[in-house]
């Protein structure tokens, strides 16, 4: 049997760590090179966490040297959906970026308990490897979207549609807004998202995306915020025509079936997205998650 190891200890990830954790991570996700997790700490750094949770993450160090981590991304949200959602408030946590070094692996479950120590704080992981689902479904985790839609959204409304405005976050609009939606916008944005205001005559409904590429060559957006799915079929072909503009013909949305509404094809068991915790998230909603805040 292997000798017991000392000097072992699991703890928050503080500033002075971050220089290590990135080479860390760099050994552990091969496809991202330093600078790149160099980058993830500053926009963490940038990035408001809930009072009493850390700022980064937590590490698993034996005898002062870096040997595991994870990565934690939380954010405070409203808990309703829709334009008339009421002002109650759920803190939840995005789990990212797990790596232990080999001969410390039998450690690891230690940096997961101490993530998923706040029985307050829904938990997500939006970007399981398939290998290690059955693990998460094993630490209490539940699948909550099965899928993707991938959808053309220009397609809709070509001759006829919703008389709509859409513009960047960085103007406020001149009909009625929610301002937790405002800042919702306006902080994804300088995370490298696209954000939008689509504008009726009576009120502006938030949209954020991400660009992406599937298998390494074809650009689409990846839906990261809305109040509603809903809202996102509402107005598909001002948002989809907006997008088109700027590369981003494809979008990609959570889904659990065929979206009605929508030029497209839903793909099961793609990109399946899990929690754990009080409250299950919803569908058209992954704001403050590593897909947006790192684009992972």
């Amino acid at each position: 049997m292997n000798a017991p190891v000392t000097g072992l200890r699991c703890r928050q990830i503080e500033e002075a760590d971050t220089d290590a954790v990135a080479s860390l991570l760099t050994r552990g996700f091969p496809a991202h090179d330093r600078r790149f997790w160099l980058d993830a700490f500053a926009q963490l750094r940038r990035h408001q966490q809930p009072s009493g949770l850390p700022k980064y993450g937590y590490l698993l160090e034996s005898n002062g040297a870096v040997v595991g981590a994870i990565l934690l991304i939380c954010a405070t949200m409203r808990a309703g959906a829709g334009a008339g959602a009421g002002d109650e408030f759920d803190t939840r946590c995005n789990l990212s970026s797990w790596y232990v070094d080999p001969p410390f692996r039998a450690y690891a479950p230690m940096l997961v308990s101490q993530a998923l120590r706040h029985k307050n704080v829904t938990y997500l992981n939006v970007s399981s490897a398939p290998h290690t689902r059955p693990i998460i479904e094993a630490q209490g985790f539940s699948r909550y979207s099965d899928g993707i839609f991938v959808a053309v959204p220009m397609l809709n409304g070509l001759f006829r549609g919703p008389k709509v405005e859409v513009f960047r976050a960085d103007r406020d609009p001149s009909v009625a807004f929610d301002p937790f939606d405002r800042d919702v916008l306006v902080q994804h944005a300088t995370h490298g998202c696209i954000s939008l205001w689509c504008a009726t005559v009576e009120r502006a409904y938030p949209f954020v995306f991400r660009r992406r590429l599937v298998k390494g060559a074809f650009p689409c957006a990846q839906l990261i915020y809305c109040r509603d799915v809903d809202d996102f079929v509402r107005f598909a072909g001002p948002l989809g025509r907006v997008l088109a503009r700027l590369g981003e013909p494809v979008v990609v949305i959570d889904a659990n079936a065929r979206i009605p509404g929508l030029f497209g094809f839903f793909s099961r068991g793609n990109m399946p997205k899990y929690f754990k915790g009080p409250r299950r998230p919803r569908l058209g909603d992954l704001a403050y998650t590593e897909n947006a805040v790192l684009g992972v």
